[in-house]
C-alpha cells in the first residue's frame, strides 16, 4: 500500500539523510546539527516519494519533480564522500556492520582523497559501533594520515565518540535502537 511504503521510505530516507548530513558536516566542515536536519528533511521527503511510488499510484509528474528536487541534497552528500562511503554510512545507520565495513574499505581504496578519508572514518565508526574498540583504535593512525583535522590518537578517539553519540541519537529519532544488537 502506498501509505505504508511512503512511511517506511520516509523513515529510511530521513535517517540516511540525517546521517549523511551529520557526517559530511563533521568530516568536511559545517554546522553539524543544521546539516543533519536538512539531510533528514530532504531524505525523508525523498524516501516518502519513493516509498509511495513503490507501494501504489501517485501523481507521476508531482512525484518526479519533488523527488528530483529533494534527491539533489542526498546526491550532494554522495558526491562529497563518494557512493561507497555514503552507502557505508547508510548501512551503519541501519546496523548492517558488515555491509558498512565492505563499503568503507572500498571507499578507502578509491584513490580520491575525500573518498579515502570518508572511507576510513566510516570504518572507524563501524568498528566503534560494533564495540570493537581495539579494531577502531588500530585504525587511528590511518585516520591521522588522511584527516589533517585529527591531530592525535586521543583526538581521533574523542571525535569518534562524538560522531558515534550523534549517530545513535539519529537512530533513536527514527525509531531504531541506539545500539545495534549483536
Amino acid at each position: 500500500n502506498a501509505q505504508k511504503g511512503a512511511v517506511e521510505g520516509a523513515a529510511t530516507g530521513a535517517m540516511a539523510g540525517a546521517v549523511g548530513g551529520m557526517f559530511t558536516a563533521w568530516v568536511f566542515g559545517g554546522d553539524v546539527a543544521r546539516a543533519g536536519a536538512r539531510g533528514a528533511a530532504y531524505g525523508g521527503s525523498s524516501g516518502a516519494v519513493v516509498g509511495a511510488m513503490a507501494g501504489g499510484r501517485v501523481d507521476d509528474a508531482q512525484a518526479a519533480q519533488k523527488q528530483a528536487r529533494q534527491d539533489a541534497e542526498i546526491r550532494k552528500f554522495r558526491e562529497e564522500i563518494g557512493t561507497d562511503a555514503f552507502n557505508g554510512l547508510v548501512a551503519l545507520g541501519e546496523c548492517k556492520h558488515e555491509i558498512a565495513l565492505a563499503n568503507a574499505r572500498e571507499a578507502a581504496r578509491s584513490g580520491k582523497k575525500d573518498f579515502v578519508m570518508a572511507g576510513v572514518w566510516v570504518e572507524v565508526l563501524t568498528e566503534a559501533d560494533r564495540n570493537c574498540t581495539e579494531a577502531a583504535s588500530a585504525l587511528y593512525p590511518r585516520l591521522l594520515a588522511v584527516d589533517r583535522d585529527v591531530k592525535t590518537e586521543a583526538d581521533a578517539q574523542a571525535q569518534t565518540a562524538e560522531l558515534l553519540r550523534q549517530l545513535r541519537e539519529i537512530r533513536v529519532e527514527y525509531g531504531l535502537p541506539a545500539v545495534c544488537s549483536a
